[in-house]
Formats: structure tokens, C-alpha cells, sequence
């Protein structure tokens, strides 16, 4: 008897796997998301590659563009002021940077032992946008803005689907069901996984953000590039590093390998096969 249950259990496994890979895919009804949904553009950034390096110039315009758009919604709980000196920022430069952060950080008063804030300071973290989610979901309408810190590790497509999404926006096409039409509060693209998010255009014109002289123009598109660049360093700061250790790493190989090989030639040159 458990023979006989055994075989029909498998045999439905079976049944259910010859179904799934005879069956079409034409034949799965698309949804609209499916249908509408594109990949991220390409785009290329300076730190790609085995060889790649960040540009500081860049970096610094991405966090520009973070901190006077992007970060009135979005956290960037994973990095510290401190860190910034990475992008070419003095130690003077990084401490008014924090001091001068709209959000204050969260201490207790020495004299009385209350909870209390002060001025960041570089070795601060960079402070939530949002006490918690319950409060970034009321201020945003149901919505909840991620942290930014890890975000072109944690979404597909890296730092183009960041690039892309920023620069999608678009009106929705004709032929889009009426289902997947953007609701109240909710704005269409397409290199959205559903096509519609509640977050609205963040950058809506050039020179939205003054960039410093000699910067390139602050397009859209180049301001779009820069905190997408940025968003590479947050979520890795020691790439550069890596790429470098990567190609030691390489090196070393090859001059161990052709050693060897000449080790091998010289012990076993003059003997011969059996």
C-alpha cells in the first residue's frame, strides 16, 4: 500500500513537470506588468569593470543632488559623515556637513539624563528621514521610501534601474489595460515592476541642482547619472580596493603559474616517459 502511494505521489510530481515545460509560455496569459515592464537602460559609470575607479568629481555631485532631492524622503542609514572624506571632502568640510544636516541626532543631556538632540557630528551615522515605518507611511500616503544606502545592491539592474527609474517617467501609453492605469497619487513608469509608484518625479528640470563651476551642466539626465553614481559608492565603498586586490590577486596567478610551468620544465625536462 505505502509502494502503491508512493508511485502516484510521484507520478503527479511528474505529471505536474511534464505540464509545465510542454505547455507554451505563449499559452500563460501576460499581465500588463509583464507586458509594459522594460529593462533598465544602459548606462555605463566610471567604477565599472574589473579595472573601474570612482570619479570623486562625480561623487560629490551625486551626494549634491542626494541631499537637496532625495534625501527630504529617503534614508541613508548605513553611512556615516565620516565617510564622505572618501569623496575628496576636507575634515572641515565634512564636519559643517554635519552640523549643518537638517535632521538633528537623537542624545541623551548630560546634566539631566533626558533624551535630548544635538548637531551631527562626522562620526554619526546620518540620521533616519522617518522615525520608524509607521511614520514614513503616514507622511507618504501609504508609501515607504526605502533607504538608499544599499539600494543599487538590493534592486535588479543595480545602478541603471536607478538611473532609469529617475528618468522614466512618462505618460502612460494608449493601449495600457485600464487596470494598470496610474491611480490617484500614483505616477507611471515603466522601469517600475508595476508600472505605477507613489513616488513623484524627483527631477523634473535641468538645473534643478546648481552644480559648482566647472561641473557639467545639471541635466536630468547628468544629475540622474551622478546620484546613481553616488548610490554605487553607499552601497560599496571599498571597490575600488577590491578591484585592486582583484588584480594583484591576477597577477600573482600568472607569475606563480609561469614559474611552476618553468619548476616543471627544468626538474622533468631530461626524463623520459616509460
Amino acid at each position: 500500500m505505502v509502494r502503491i502511494i508512493a508511485f502516484l505521489v510521484g507520478l503527479g510530481f511528474v505529471s505536474a513537470l511534464l505540464v509545465g515545460v510542454v505547455i507554451p509560455r505563449e499559452a500563460v496569459e501576460e499581465t500588463a506588468s509583464h507586458t509594459f515592464h522594460l529593462h533598465p537602460k544602459e548606462v555605463s559609470f566610471s567604477s565599472d569593470g574589473p579595472l573601474g575607479k570612482f570619479d570623486r568629481a562625480q561623487l560629490q555631485r551625486g551626494f549634491q543632488v542626494y541631499k537637496e532631492v532625495c534625501s527630504a524622503c529617503h534614508s541613508m542609514s548605513r553611512v556615516r559623515f565620516g565617510d564622505l572624506a572618501a569623496l575628496g571632502y576636507t575634515e572641515g568640510q565634512v564636519k559643517t556637513i554635519a552640523a549643518e544636516w537638517a535632521a538633528e541626532t537623537p542624545s541623551i543631556n548630560p546634566e539631566t539624563g533626558e533624551p535630548a538632540t544635538r548637531k551631527s557630528l562626522a562620526s554619526d551615522k546620518f540620521p533616519l528621514v522617518y522615525a520608524n515605518e509607521t511614520a514614513a507611511r503616514a507622511a507618504q500616503n501609504g508609501a515607504l521610501p526605502p533607504d538608499l544606502s544599499l539600494i543599487t545592491k538590493a534592486r535588479e539592474g543595480g545602478a541603471s534601474y536607478v538611473y532609469s527609474l529617475l528618468t522614466g517617467y512618462t505618460d502612460p501609453p494608449a493601449n495600457l489595460p485600464k487596470d494598470a492605469q496610474p491611480g490617484s497619487g500614483l505616477h507611471y513608469n515603466p522601469y517600475f515592476a508595476n508600472l505605477n509608484l507613489s513616488m513623484a518625479p524627483p527631477l523634473v528640470a535641468d538645473d534643478q541642482v546648481t552644480y559648482g563651476e566647472g561641473a557639467p551642466k545639471a541635466t536630468v539626465d547628468q544629475m540622474a547619472k551622478d546620484v546613481a553614481a553616488f548610490l554605487i559608492w553607499t552601497a560599496e565603498p571599498k571597490l575600488e580596493n577590491r578591484h585592486h586586490a582583484g588584480l594583484a590577486t591576477m597577477i600573482f596567478l600568472l607569475i606563480f603559474a609561469g614559474l611552476t610551468y618553468m619548476s616543471y620544465q627544468s626538474i622533468w625536462a631530461d626524463k623520459k616517459a616509460k
